[in-house]
């Protein structure tokens, strides 16, 4: 596989630990992310990223932050959005896959991570 699809990956990789029910597959031939059965993000080339989002978030975020995500005519009309690798910041990815997740989770596995989460940010 090639250095720059797999530096994508890992990068999907590291800021998804910690999401539950988070299984590597592929998609397209690519390396790609699932929650359980869900696509939730897959490696397009060596410097892009498909990220499953709402249409709503997606269309905030396209026109907030160009710089970070676009979309081609493929992408129109679907709740995916395509983000630039080589731009957007760890921490940025982070909460994208994180948002991306609870979009795409069940509502009792959203509820358990997002409690899980608060015991967390409580602790001393």
């Amino acid at each position: 596989m090639e250095t720059g699809l797999l530096a994508v990956f890992q990068r999907l990789k590291d800021a998804a630990r910690g999401l539950p029910d988070i299984v590597e597959t592929t998609s397209y031939g690519t390396p790609a992310l699932k929650a359980g059965k869900k696509l939730l993000t897959r490696v397009k080339d060596g410097q892009t990223a498909v990220l499953m989002c709402p249409l709503d978030e997606k269309q905030m975020l396209l026109e907030a932050a160009p710089d970070l995500y676009f979309e081609t005519d493929h992408y129109k009309g679907w709740p995916a959005l395509l983000m630039r690798m080589d731009v957007i910041s760890d921490d940025e990815l982070r909460h994208r896959l994180e948002r991306s997740w609870l979009s795409r989770a069940t509502k009792t596995q959203a509820k358990a991570w997002l409690a899980g989460r608060e015991k967390t940010s409580e602790a001393p």
